[in-house]
């Protein structure tokens, strides 16, 4: 498993299709083993589902995704976790450990409320699971 996390200063980035950043972790036995920080360099809305395919990407966390974003992943075979906000690291160590809440309707309709995101975030669980233990 491959987890992509859009990132922002050590936080999940908000709006998928203006992300600069996104944090990678390797997973293996629903560990992170792994992660490293990637620039998009510049691409940006359909282009990033492309550049996480290039990159192996299996799962992404995110914040708000629009409509075409989500079919570009499905297309590509990525599974979406939207709807998540907080610490990025805490995030993929949920997912890994199969504990993240998210919300399969998030969405980012940017040209209504131009980045204001309140309310479609969810709540992770996060700290039940110890890798190593």
């Amino acid at each position: 498993m491959k987890i992509a996390v859009t990132y922002d200063n050590g936080q999940i980035f908000q709006h998928f299709g203006h992300t600069e950043q996104f944090k990678v972790y390797e997973v293996e036995e629903g560990c992170v083993k792994s992660s490293e920080v990637i620039d998009t360099n510049g691409s940006g809305h359909g282009a990033l589902a492309g550049f996480l395919k290039e990159n192996q990407v299996t799962d992404l966390i995110c914040g708000g995704i629009g409509g075409g974003a989500r079919t570009a992943l499905a297309e590509a075979g990525i599974r979406l976790y939207g709807g998540v906000s907080g610490d990025a690291d805490k995030a993929a160590e949920a997912l890994a450990a199969g504990s993240l809440s998210f919300d399969p309707d998030a969405s980012c309709s940017h040209h209504e409320h131009e980045g204001h995101h309140e309310g479609s975030c969810g709540e992770h669980g996060c700290g039940s699971h110890h890798c190593g233990e």
